[in-house]
């Protein structure tokens, strides 16, 4: 049986309670004092005792009435505390302040492939096999930023809590740290976690907004080709929703609960997308973090990395990525050892990708590994059935934001929607909506209120004066073309990648029409 004895603190009075369990014969197994309360377990002692222990214990001046309990408090602690430890699916460490190793829970001596004794019976330097963390640890009263570490070989992202020795009893106040609690990440729980987070913006093909014969055919098609675990290759202009397409298909495949991470190759300069996307070694390169750190392939294992703007990726990366689609290895960035992943990748790009591969700008290999399935997006100006339904989605949600009663559209600016050609597609659309709600206090817009917020809502064109010639009428089009664009793309690479033209015929055209003009 297990007891609580309140008492009065005094010096002395513990002792005097154990003295009367010993004079009645009562073997003591636990003791814990936790002033104002002695929790003492006694396997002896039966409910038809404690009267006359009850009896014994008030003569000791200040002594209470004695209760019964069910577990004694450190040890419920205990119990708890090994609970914790044994279903966290990371490893964890506690060390002490010489950076020995006190506790291990069960996933971290798993992994170091030995028990959690044996585990506990060694120092830091010797799990993660590098001496300089254990002293640098130390040296810094265990206070680090979080940095990728070696256990029994595989890669994990250290975070450090210090543990600190209260400065006196009973205070909040935190002394010298006396050692520190290391909990350790593998690359796919990290993946797992990103994936969490923005999982709540993950749907089905009910998020693709439509009711248009383009968008229900493609609904069905995509339906078939999600389902079958091969890359896929998504093709459409720029704003119609590829990437939204792309999360559809990973949310009613078979990987839907593994993670989706993506990556717009067209965003970053090769070395970092590459670094990105297979990660790196400690001191790869100046800057890198310290440690090293895992890519999106190591982060996604088992779920889908999302390549937006494939066309946009250097020679270089397309031949390291067609050699991971070809056996699922990788090297890290500084880094001999061959890591194996199971990753879908789903590529999306607004560039005719036949035409690079004669250009040779893309590899005709890498082609047809990422265009095993393939499906494409209509642009806005072929849905013309879906340009009302998605704008009134898109007034409810610009509605909300702005915390403005929900808004509606009247005939005439009905009627704009419907006449404009949306180059920008869907992303123009919504920007455009997104102005008018912002920059208007009226209940129902205008076709004013969209040409205010867009400037035109007439389709791009290109008008120029009488010409004599074939020659002049193509050079005036020529011109008149290429000012306008320039002022939306300002480099002859991003003209040359609006037009899907090459770079060299783009540059040579500016130069020859004085553009920019001086």
């Amino acid at each position: 049986m297990r007891v609580n004895i309140p008492f009065e603190d005094r010096v002395g009075i513990a002792h005097e309670i154990l003295a009367v369990l010993a004079r009645q014969g009562l073997n003591v197994q636990a003791v814990e004092v936790d002033p104002p309360n002695i929790y003492i377990d006694i396997p002896e002692l039966k409910q038809s005792m404690l009267a006359s222990l009850q009896a014994d214990c008030d003569q000791v001046a200040g002594v209470g009435t004695i209760e019964v309990v069910d577990i004694l408090p450190g040890m419920r602690r205990s119990l708890n505390l090994d609970t914790i430890m044994a279903v966290m699916e990371d490893p964890v460490l506690a060390i002490d302040a010489l950076g020995r190793i006190v506790i291990a829970n069960a996933a971290a001596a798993e992994v170091a492939r030995c028990t959690e004794k044996e585990l506990c019976q060694k120092s830091l330097y010797q799990v993660l096999q590098d001496s300089t963390i254990q002293h640098e640890l130390i040296a810094n009263e265990f206070c680090a930023p979080t940095r990728e570490v070696l256990l029994n070989g595989e890669p994990f992202m250290m975070d450090v809590t210090p543990v600190f020795e209260p400065l006196s009893a009973g205070t909040a106040s935190d002394g010298k740290a006396v050692g520190a609690l290391l909990t350790l990440t593998a690359p796919k729980r990290i993946g797992e976690r990103l994936h969490a987070i923005s999982r709540a913006e993950i749907g089905g093909f009910e998020a693709i907004i439509g009711d248009s014969e383009q968008i229900r055919v493609l609904k069905k098609r995509a339906a078939r080709v999600a389902v079958v675990d091969a890359p896929l290759l998504i093709t459409g202009e720029t704003g119609t929703g590829k990437e939204l397409l792309a999360q559809a298909c990973h949310g009613v495949s078979a990987r839907s609960n593994a993670p989706f991470l993506e990556l717009n190759c067209a965003a970053l300069p090769e070395s970092l997308a590459e670094s990105e996307l297979f990660g790196y070694m400690a001191g790869a390169f100046t800057g890198a973090n310290r440690g090293g750190k895992p890519g999106l392939f190591e982060m996604a294992d088992g779920g889908t990395v999302f390549l937006d703007e494939v066309g946009e990726m250097s020679l270089y990366l397309q031949a390291k990525l067609l050699r991971f689609l070809n056996d699922g290895k990788f090297r890290r960035i500084g880094g001999d050892k061959e890591i194996q992943v199971d990753v879908r990748i789903i590529s999306a790009t607004h560039r005719n990708l036949r035409k690079m591969v004669q250009e040779g700008s893309f590899r005709e290999d890498l082609f047809y590994r990422l265009n095993v399935l393939h499906l494409e997006m209509p642009p806005l100006r072929e849905r013309a059935d879906d340009i009302l339904l998605l704008a009134r989605h898109f007034i409810e949600r610009a509605c909300t934001q702005a915390q403005k009663p929900v808004s509606r559209l009247n005939q005439a600016a009905t009627t704009a929607m419907l006449n404009n050609r949306w180059p920008g597609n869907v992303r123009q659309l919504q920007n455009v909506v997104f102005r008018a709600i912002t920059m208007s206090d009226q209940r129902v817009l205008d076709a004013a209120d969209l040409d205010w917020a867009e400037d035109s809502m007439q389709a791009d064109t290109v008008v120029f004066e009488e010409a004599e010639t074939w020659e002049a009428s193509v050079n005036q089009f020529e011109s008149a073309l290429l000012s306008k664009l320039y002022q939306e793309f300002p480099s002859s690479r991003k003209l040359a990648a609006r037009l899907d033209t090459s770079h060299s015929m783009i540059a040579a055209k500016l130069r020859k029409h004085g553009i920019p003009k001086k």
